[in-house]
């Protein structure tokens, strides 16, 4: 009989099913309010990590990124496609997975799905930032684009920024109907628009979420009065963007990280003189967010690996003592580190 694998052959292994129970177990909004909380944490020492750009391999139809960070004790990776064209084939847009790994020996401690979790993180991300940037005594949001994303971010803003009112609209009503849908009895009053323009009628903060792979005008800049905070989270990629350039001349912008926002978000449109703010900044004391009523504030949101870290690192905790995860024989560990032939070898006996 072959030897049994060792206990340090094992990684759990949160497949969209446990992650699915772990939410329903611990409740939605008490999860977006933790990673956001995890997410302003790992913020405000973000020095301490290794940043660089999304790896990124660019297609026709598509992209395919890595998304890598280690804060010197643990590191951390994220697989994620994106690819627009996909809905039409009745297939996700986003899907992705992740590992955590221990930096002392490179052993991953952690192995996880990450469409739903970075759906999770995005919305926590997009909240939290917005608990530093919008109006105080926002009580409404308009959600333009309303994809897989447009419901965790309804929840985000209800239950880190406590908006009350939600504005839908996306050019397909399908998806405005199937967003409604999904938000009642979420303690939300739901209207769903026939425009961009009847959408942020009345709204202080406005999402924008769409997948269109393309320079678009979502927001233009007749459509921005003073005073309110725009949360744009649809460009991802260079040549994708959502706003008119107007806007951001009038607005005070913040990012995550400079270097990649530059290549994928809003701010490709402005020559790189332009002052922005880094969110961690702000977070950190270290510079200034909302500084006025009349102010409009402009979080350039892409995704940045250092948010992923800090998502799985709540997973990682959060099962513990649960059995929303599986154990997995994924590393090969020898009683001789030397003899991993001789493990193989024996492996037929």
């Amino acid at each position: 009989m072959p030897p049994l694998p060792s206990e340090l052959a094992y990684v759990p292994f949160v497949s969209v099913q446990h992650m699915m129970n772990l939410v329903h177990h611990l409740g939605i909004e008490t999860v977006l309010r933790a990673l956001a909380d995890e997410i302003e944490a790992d913020f405000k020492r973000w020095e301490m990590f290794d940043k660089t750009p999304r790896v990124a391999s660019h297609s026709e139809v598509g992209v395919i990124e890595l998304m890598p960070t280690s804060d010197g004790e643990m590191y951390g990776f994220k697989y994620v496609n994106g690819h627009p064209k996909n809905t039409r084939e009745g297939l996700q847009t986003v899907t992705a997975f992740g590992l955590l790994a221990d930096v002392n020996t490179g052993y991953p401690k952690l192995l996880s799905e990450m469409t739903l979790l970075t759906a999770l993180r995005t919305a926590a991300t997009s909240a939290m930032a917005a608990r530093h940037l919008a109006p105080k005594d926002a009580s409404t949001m308009a959600m333009i684009g309303n994809g897989a994303q447009s419901e965790f971010q309804c929840l985000a803003f209800k239950a880190i920024c406590g908006i009350d009112t939600v504005r839908l609209y996306d050019t397909d009503p399908a998806a405005t109907a199937k967003a409604a849908r999904n938000l009642v009895g979420h303690g939300l009053d739901v209207i769903p628009c026939t425009s961009a323009e009847d959408c942020i009628e009345g709204a202080q903060m406005i999402t924008t979420c769409t997948a269109d792979k393309q320079n678009a005008t979502i927001l233009t800049d007749n459509m921005i009065g003073p005073g309110v905070h725009i949360n744009a989270i649809g460009g991802d990629c260079p040549g994708k963007t959502e706003l008119h350039r107007d806007i951001l001349m009038r607005s005070s912008i913040f990012v995550e990280y400079p270097e990649q926002t530059w290549v994928e978000g809003e701010i490709q449109q402005l020559d790189r003189t332009h002052p922005i703010t880094e969110l961690w900044q702000v977070i950190a004391g270290h510079a200034t967010g909302r500084t006025s009523p009349t102010q409009i504030t402009l979080f350039d949101s892409v995704g940045f690996a250092i948010e992923d870290f800090s998502a799985l690192r709540y997973v990682e905790g959060a099962i513990k003592g649960t059995e929303f995860f599986t154990m997995l024989d994924m590393l090969a560990d020898p009683d001789d580190p030397r003899d991993l032939f001789g493990m193989l070898q024996r492996s037929t006996a």
